[in-house]
Formats: C-alpha cells, structure tokens, sequence
C-alpha cells in the first residue's frame, strides 16, 4: 500500500503539469485552425 501512495505521489505532479499543458497547447491549436481557414479568404480580399 505504501508503494503505491509513493508512486501516486511521484507521477502525480507530472501528470497534472502534462494535463495543463496539453489544454494550452489545444487552445493554441484552437487558434491556428481558425486563422488556417480564414486565410484563403483573406487572400481574395
């Protein structure tokens, strides 16, 4: 029981920061498929 609190503890931390990053990182994405698509018709203009 002891190890697995132990490792619990461990990764825990990692994961929450991966988590965190990878919700910015699609947010940024997000962000760049909307300016991808409006592009061509940027273009035009």
């Amino acid at each position: 029981m002891e190890s697995i609190i132990s490792f619990v503890s461990e990764v825990g931390f990692p994961i929450v920061v991966t988590m965190y990053l990878l919700y910015r990182i699609e947010t940024t994405l997000d962000a760049v498929i909307t300016s991808i698509q409006t592009l061509p018709r940027q273009l035009k203009e």
